[in-house]
Formats: C-alpha cells, sequence, structure tokens
C-alpha cells in the first residue's frame, strides 16, 4: 500500500493530494498526523495527478507533514442482526459500552438502487398509534412520508413517539417484538436532544428492537452525510436479509443538507438555490429511493425522514425538493403547538399519497377512507368559518355555521391533540372520529355511507370545546 506526504492544501474537510496513480471516486482513506492520530475520509474527487479527500473526523492536526493512505475499497458498515438493541455514533462504530460488533458481513454504504421491475406496490398498514397520522395520512409498508417540522416545534417528541409506538397490526401480537424493528438516525442534534432520545428509548424499551446512529452538532459536518448512508444499509439489511419491517427515522434532514452546502462550498462549487449545490435533488433522491418493498422477500423499509423548514418556508429548497421525491408529507403547525396541541400536526396541508391503497376492508377498516373524507371536509369548513366570526362575531353566523366551528374545536383537541404518550389503536382513532362527526346533523354527513352512519353515528354527542369554555370569558365577551 503506497504512503504520500504531498498534501498540497487543506479547506474546510477537504485535503488535497498530489498522486501518481490512478484513485477510485468514493475510496476510503487514512490520513495519519504527526502526533500519531490516524484519521479516516474519503476521495470527493479525483483528476489526473490530484485527489480531493473530504475527512471524516475533520481536518485540525492535518498538515502538509502527514501521511495518506488509499486503502482501495469504498466505505462499509459491518452488518449483524445483533447490533438491534445498540447505539452507534455517526461513523458506525458503537458508543454504548457494549461489546465489538462482530459482522456477518459488511456492505457498501452507497448500496444498489432497487430494480423497478423488483419493486413491490406500497400496501400495508403500519399503526403509529398516532391519529392525525394513521387516521388522516395513512403511513404504509414501503413508503417514504416526510415530517415537515420548524424551529421550536416539538418533532423530537413525535419522532420518539412513533419509533415507540409503531407495529403491523396484522403480524400478530407474538412477532411483533421480533418483525419490527426502528432504526433511528439523528444527524447535528445536540448532546441534550441525544441524552432525551437515549433515556426515552432506554425508559421505553424501545432500544431492544431499535439500532441507533448519533451525530452531535460538534462532530464534522461532513460525518453527517454518511450517517443515513450507514442507517439505510443497516435497515436494507435487517429488512430483505432477515425479513424485518424496518422503520428508519432520519432527523434532522435539514443538518444533512447544510453539510452538503459546506462541502460544496469549500470545494468552490457553481452553487445552485439559495446556495445549495444543483446536485442536492439527485442526492436526496438516493437516499429516499431506498425505501421500498422487493417482490419475493419479506422484510420492507419504511421511511419517516424528518426536516426542519429554514423561517418556516415551505418553498426552500430542502422540503421542496424532498416533497417532489417523497409520497406526501405530515406538516407541524406553529399556531397548534401554541395552543397547547399535542402533537400540533395540521391535517389540512399533510398529505400521504400511498393511504388509499393501505386502508379498508381487511386493511383498517371498511369505513376508514369515507371517514377521513368526511374528516377533512367538516374541518375545512370550520377552518374557514373562523376566518368570518373574526369580522362578523358568532352571533352573526346559523346554528349550521355554528356546529362546524364546535366540529373544528372538538377535533383539534379530541382527536389530534393526543399527547406523546398516548398510544391508539385504529379502531380508536376511528371511533374519535366517529364521535366528532356525530356533533353535526346526519344530512351533513353526505361522504358517507348510510350503512356507516347507522352503524357508528351517535345521537347527541356533545364534545366540549375551546370556544364553549370560554363564552362567559372577557375576551369572548368582547
Amino acid at each position: 500500500m503506497k504512503e504520500y506526504q504531498t498534501i498540497t492544501e487543506v479547506s474546510g474537510p477537504l485535503v488535497y493530494v498530489e498522486i501518481d496513480e490512478p484513485i477510485g471516486y468514493d475510496e476510503i482513506v487514512e490520513i495519519e498526523t504527526p502526533s500519531g492520530e490516524t484519521k479516516r475520509g474519503q476521495v470527493l474527487e479525483s483528476s489526473d495527478g490530484l485527489v480531493a479527500i473530504q475527512v471524516f473526523e475533520g481536518t485540525e492536526g492535518i498538515g502538509q507533514d502527514a501521511s495518506v493512505r488509499f486503502l482501495g475499497e469504498t466505505m462499509k458498515m459491518p452488518v449483524t442482526e445483533d447490533l438491534l438493541g445498540r447505539v452507534l455514533d455517526g461513523s458506525g462504530n458503537p458508543i454504548d459500552g457494549g461489546p465489538d460488533i462482530v459482522p456477518d458481513e459488511r456492505r457498501d454504504i452507497i448500496g444498489s438502487a432497487i430494480n423497478p421491475h423488483a419493486r413491490e406496490y406500497p400496501e400495508d398498514f403500519i399503526q403509529t398509534g398516532v391519529s392525525s397520522i394513521d387516521g388522516m395520512n395513512t403511513l404504509v409498508r414501503g413508503q417514504k412520508l416526510p415530517i415537515f417540522s420548524a424551529s421550536g416545534l416539538p418533532h423530537n417528541d413525535l419522532a420518539l413517539q412513533v419509533a415507540r409506538q409503531a407495529e403491523v397490526p396484522e403480524e400478530g401480537d407474538e412477532d411483533d417484538d421480533t418483525e419490527f424493528a426502528v432504526v433511528f438516525g439523528a444527524m447535528g442534534i445536540t448532546q441534550e436532544e441525544a441524552n432525551e432520545f437515549m433515556d426515552d428509548f432506554e425508559r421505553t424499551g424501545a432500544l431492544e428492537r431499535s439500532v441507533v446512529f448519533t451525530n452531535l452538532a460538534d462532530d464534522p459536518a461532513v460525518e453527517r452525510t454518511i450517517t443515513p448512508r450507514l442507517a439505510l444499509t443497516t435497515a436494507e439489511y435487517l429488512a430483505f436479509d432477515k425479513g424485518y419491517h424496518v422503520l428508519v427515522i432520519l432527523t434532522d434532514m435539514t443538518n444533512y443538507c447544510e453539510a452538503l452546502r459546506e462541502i460544496g462550498a469549500a470545494r468552490e462549487e457553481v452553487p445552485g438555490r439559495r446556495g445549495y449545490p444543483g446536485y442536492m435533488y439527485t442526492d436526496l433522491a438516493q437516499l429516499y429511493e431506498r425505501a421500498g418493498r422487493i417482490k419475493g422477500r419479506e422484510g420492507t423499509v419504511t421511511q419517516l425522514p424528518i426536516l426542519t423548514m429554514p423561517g418556516d418556508d415551505e418553498t426552500h429548497p430542502i422540503p421542496d425538493l424532498t416533497g417532489y421525491i417523497t409520497e406526501g408529507q405530515i406538516m407541524m403547525d406553529r399556531d397548534l403547538n401554541s395552543q397547547g396541541v399535542t402533537p400540533p400536526v395540521d391535517v389540512s396541508p399533510s398529505l400521504s399519497r400511498l393511504m388509499d391503497d393501505g386502508i379498508g376492508e381487511g386493511l383498517t377498516r371498511g369505513d376508514h377512507g369515507d371517514v377521513a373524507d368526511q374528516l377533512f371536509a367538516a374541518y375545512a369548513e370550520g377552518k374557514d368559518l373562523r376566518d368570518l366570526v373574526n369580522i362578523v362575531g358568532r352571533e352573526a353566523l346559523s346554528e349550521r355555521d355554528n356546529k362546524y366551528l364546535d366540529f373544528a374545536d372538538a377535533f383539534e383537541s379530541e382527536f389530534v391533540d393526543q399527547g406523546f404518550d398516548t398510544d391508539r389503536s385504529i379502531e380508536e382513532t376511528l371511533g374519535i372520529g366517529w364521535d366528532v362527526l356525530s356533533m353535526l346533523p346526519k344530512e351533513e354527513l353526505n361522504r358517507l355511507d348510510e350503512e356507516h352512519i347507522e352503524q357508528y353515528y351517535t345521537e347527541d354527542v356533545e364534545v366540549e370545546t375551546d370556544s364553549e369554555e370560554s363564552d362567559d370569558s372577557p375576551v369572548s365577551a368582547d
């Protein structure tokens, strides 16, 4: 193995080295500093006589007297079923004090794209226990459904709730623990957030069926570019080799994209929108498209990436490009959060494009699709009437309009607001949906079958709403 001492430049996370032989793209590199410290890197660009290396552990201490060795192989993840219950850093090294990982094999973290002909259409329900997702924006096995959040919103709490509650109800109780696994990849989180994640995983026992990767905010930004690939490689092994239904939760994709921008700036690339690399769409697609099902394989990979929209702007390149690639989005809302609704999911702009194929008779319940449609329609009308109330007051509205206003309040307080510790089955979720729909007259339920109305509609339902509680308050009187 040749060793070079021909470093010509160090720029941010990049090291430039002169070479006299062909070097492969993505090849792994070891850089030994004069102090004896060894750092790993990856070839980012290779041309005649010069290579650019991105260093995972940061370039501090690397000078022209450092030694560079090219290992002749790409980055690989040691995979084994024993990874379940383990906590790893952003480079795949154990940090939980447990034994060394003895892998069944080592897999290239770039992975192979799933042949479109070999893909099986996603159509099996995953129960998260969160009504606003299960009832209104259902997640199905093999889907990629991102959560669009914003700075200061409790997206981490929602991620933890889904991680510990998610299950495949059809599999049977005795198989749930062994057949369902969670791969949790955290990028650029603070130490406080990391401690919160680990405390929750250990307290609830969710760690036993999880593999956790943590890249902290003070870790090198370059490491963030490999953390999701390590997580997805692990998920693919558990799913397609060991038959698990794997839910991959990646947070926060915004930190990942910021790392791409930092590397692009160090390489002096021509920037795209808002300074992000022009190839960011392709790069994100390489990650998101690793979700799916393969014909003839029992396991599945489902993705739930989480991103915080800079400036609450859904047209920002990160959520914008993510929305093009993925099959819908779950939108978190700042106003609902300020009202104390948890989780603060705004179902109106949220969407699951594969929902219709994953619900219904034999999957959830025969009335599920119609109930969701009716809830969407009634809630939309109630929200429109809120704007009108701000102008003319409730007294000017008809009895019908007031019922829709009460429905909108009840929908948020009873259906959406459930806290982060409540695990609802799909039967409970649909039951609550019928309870709030029963506040409306039967003739208004024009999206529901008569037989379902006869079976589930409840006469004279009274749900206490925020507006009713505040009728006598000075604010309401004004």
